[in-house]
């Protein structure tokens, strides 16, 4: 079951003070704990009322009011999505709330989201669960699959450096209940591999005596918002490599390049979006 934790507002995050790199390395800290532990979905700071503004709708006619607004107690600074298995454990995490917020004096609420058993059944509540059948058809997550010959853990240790990934996995043959079963000269290769980088998984193997063959027709796209921090990543990936397409400004984007790195893998990256008018006026000139 997901709950949401919300911690109130005060007069500080109204007044629109920033917490001190000390509050954030804090802060960071306990989610991470809550995201090794599997239960952290989501979190973010709020903007304090002055920036924000509500939407009342009076017979259907929606009035627009500009903050900041009054009430401090009933507003909130910021909030976390918690996905565990009782409301015994949420509030297990909320209480492990880092003292240093505001020296210790917040105040935090928490409110479980709805499940469609909930409700009333009817018409209403068949398209809720239709849309939800329809969303359970999407995976919960699409990850790409890479091969190696043999040197799947240097390729997977150096794109955790590069990509400023997490190692989730390193497992060998040898480390399996089905060691038995493969040659002692595969013993250490590599049959599972997993790094994580942020939201998105990357994973890998060994390919086990002639079966592996040098990756074709595909490559692995990375998007990034800043160009020099995409052409930042493009060299350290090419370096050793070969590259396709140098990494430069295009008509769809701040920057684009194509690369073949090292040890065979494809990547792609791409930064920002160039002004619609480039692509108008690259579509007219080709008329």
């Amino acid at each position: 079951m997901k709950y949401m934790l919300m911690r109130k507002a005060d007069d500080r995050t109204e007044r629109g003070e920033m917490p001190s790199n000390e509050m954030l390395a804090t802060m960071a800290s306990y989610n991470q704990q809550m995201l090794d532990a599997g239960v952290f979905v989501d979190g973010n700071g709020l903007s304090p009322s002055s920036e924000g503004c509500r939407i009342t709708f009076r017979n259907g006619v929606p009035t627009v009011t500009d903050g900041p607004f009054t009430e401090t107690r009933e507003l909130l600074a910021g909030y976390s999505i918690l996905d565990v298995d009782s409301r015994e454990e949420a509030i297990e995490w909320a209480c492990k709330w880092p003292r240093m917020d505001n020296n210790g004096n917040v105040t935090l609420e928490l409110r479980r989201y709805f499940d469609l058993e909930d409700f009333v059944p009817g018409a209403g509540l068949d398209q809720h669960r239709q849309m939800a059948a329809s969303m359970a058809r999407r995976p919960s997550s699409v990850s790409m699959h890479l091969v190696f010959n043999g040197n799947c853990r240097e390729a997977m240790n150096w794109y955790s450096e590069v990509l400023d990934a997490r190692v989730l996995a390193m497992l060998t043959h040898a480390e399996t209940p089905a060691a038995s079963e493969v040659p002692p000269e595969c013993q250490e290769l590599i049959i599972h591999s997993e790094i994580q980088i942020g939201r998105y998984i990357i994973m890998a193997a060994d390919m086990m005596g002639d079966c592996y063959q040098p990756p074709q027709g595909y490559c692995v796209q990375l998007q990034y918002e800043k160009a020099q921090d995409a052409r930042m990543v493009f060299d350290q990936l090419a370096a050793g490599g070969s590259v396709h397409m140098p990494f430069e400004r295009t008509f769809w984007a701040e920057g684009f390049g194509m690369l073949t790195d090292r040890f065979g893998t494809g990547w792609m990256l791409n930064a920002g979006v160039a002004p619609i008018e480039n692509c108008t006026q690259t579509t007219a000139a080709s008329a």
